[in-house]
């Protein structure tokens, strides 16, 4: 049935939208699934990485009023009450002994999307979503300048950039990330 026929009844105009966007959503997914892979660009220093979508809840900019923990580790930057969650803030760069997050308007914590972990990232930037297609996926991750190798899960290839996988679970579910008293 044609859009125009329908202009004249609102609610049928609407179902038919309805039904025209399920089903290129339908037909979408279904010539699309599985070939490609979305994850999160960040910065760490000069080093890009990306970490699994799923595996982060929200970004949000670096709070400004932070309560320190007494006897903590330094690269546990504080307690911050985040949309009425306290959340523990550690400095991915001091963790891997790479400096400190950048102060700049830039950075920003990563809620990790975890259900016994609350944890917030901080890392120096949050590039934007990157697309890798499955076939660029390698299993073997790149060395990195912070050290971080336990914690990646492979990498993307696109065009000559390599990105290694982040995985954010691996690091809040570690032993090392859990000791963070001194």
């Amino acid at each position: 049935m044609s859009l125009r026929a329908l202009s004249d009844q609102p609610f049928e105009l609407l179902r038919e939208l309805e039904r025209r966007s399920l089903a290129a959503l339908a037909e979408g997914a279904g010539a699309s699934a599985g070939e490609e892979w979305i994850g999160i660009a960040v910065r760490l220093g000069p080093e890009r990485f990306v970490v699994p979508r799923d595996q982060v809840r929200e970004v949000l900019p670096v709070p400004t009023s932070l309560t320190r923990v007494p006897g903590a580790r330094s690269w546990l930057r504080g307690i911050a009450n985040l949309r009425g969650q306290l959340l523990a803030l550690t400095d991915l760069k001091a963790l891997f002994g790479a400096g400190t997050a950048s102060k700049e308007r830039q950075a920003r914590v990563l809620v990790v999307n975890h259900r016994e972990v609350p944890a917030g990232l901080i890392v120096d930037e949050v590039i934007g979503f990157r697309r890798f297609p499955t076939s660029g996926y390698q299993p073997t991750a790149p060395a990195t300048l912070i050290r971080a190798e336990q914690y990646l899960d492979g990498a993307y290839r696109d065009g000559g950039d390599t990105w290694p996988v982040f995985d954010l679970y691996a690091l809040v579910e570690h032993e090392r990330f859990q000791q963070a008293a001194e």
